[in-house]
C-alpha cells in the first residue's frame, strides 16, 4: 500500500477511479469525499493530516482551496483537466531534467508530454537535475523560451511554480553542464 502522499499523487493526477473519486473539469475533488475514499482504501487520515501532507510536500504537488473543502494536483495530470491557468511570459531560459538514455528521441521529436498533458520545465538547474536523476543519469537541457514565445508558443505556470507548455521543438533545446 502506498503512503498517503503517494496515493494522493496517484489519484489526483492519474487514476481517481482507483479509490472511487471524481475530478471536476479543473481537477478538483471534494475533500470530505476524498478522505472517506482513502479510509475505504485503508489510508484513513484526518483533515489536519491532509493539510500537513499538502504543506510539507517538498514539490508542492497539491493545492488545497482556501476553504479547505477541495483539493487538486498542481500539475502533472495524465487525465484531462483544465487548471484554468492563464498564459504567462516565461523567463528567457527554463530547464528540463531528463535521463541520458532519453536524449536520442528528444533531439528528434523535441520534448513532448508523453503520458501527461503538458511538458514540465524548471526555473533552475538544481531542480531540473533532481528531476532528471529519477530515471537514470541526469542530463539538463536548456529551453530557449524567448525564441519559443517569438514563434507563438505559450507557457503556463502551475500553482507550485512548475512551468508548463504543450511541447518544445528540438531546435529550442541546448545542453547545460552539470557538476557531477
Amino acid at each position: 500500500m502506498p503512503s498517503p502522499s503517494r496515493l494522493l499523487t496517484l489519484v489526483l493526477r492519474h487514476e481517481p477511479e482507483k479509490i472511487g473519486i471524481q475530478l471536476d473539469a479543473a481537477g478538483w475533488t471534494d475533500v470530505p469525499l476524498l478522505l472517506r475514499a482513502m479510509k475505504r482504501q485503508g489510508q484513513a487520515i484526518s483533515l489536519a493530516e491532509l493539510e500537513a501532507i499538502v504543506g510539507e510536500d517538498n514539490k508542492s504537488r497539491f493545492t488545497l482551496s482556501d476553504d479547505k473543502k477541495r483539493i487538486r494536483a498542481a500539475q502533472g495530470h495524465s487525465v484531462p483537466v483544465d487548471l484554468g491557468l492563464s498564459p504567462q511570459l516565461p523567463p528567457p531560459v527554463l530547464y528540463h531534467g531528463t535521463a541520458r538514455h532519453y536524449l536520442d528521441p528528444i533531439f528528434v521529436e523535441g520534448l513532448v508530454p508523453g503520458g501527461r498533458q503538458l511538458v514540465h520545465l524548471s526555473s533552475d538547474v538544481e531542480t531540473a537535475t533532481r528531476v532528471g536523476g529519477r530515471h537514470g543519469k541526469a542530463v539538463v537541457l536548456s529551453v530557449d523560451c524567448e525564441a519559443m514565445v517569438t514563434e507563438g508558443h505559450e507557457f503556463l505556470v502551475a500553482d507550485n511554480g512548475v512551468w508548463l507548455t504543450a511541447s518544445v521543438p528540438a531546435k529550442f533545446l541546448g545542453f547545460v553542464p552539470i557538476s557531477e
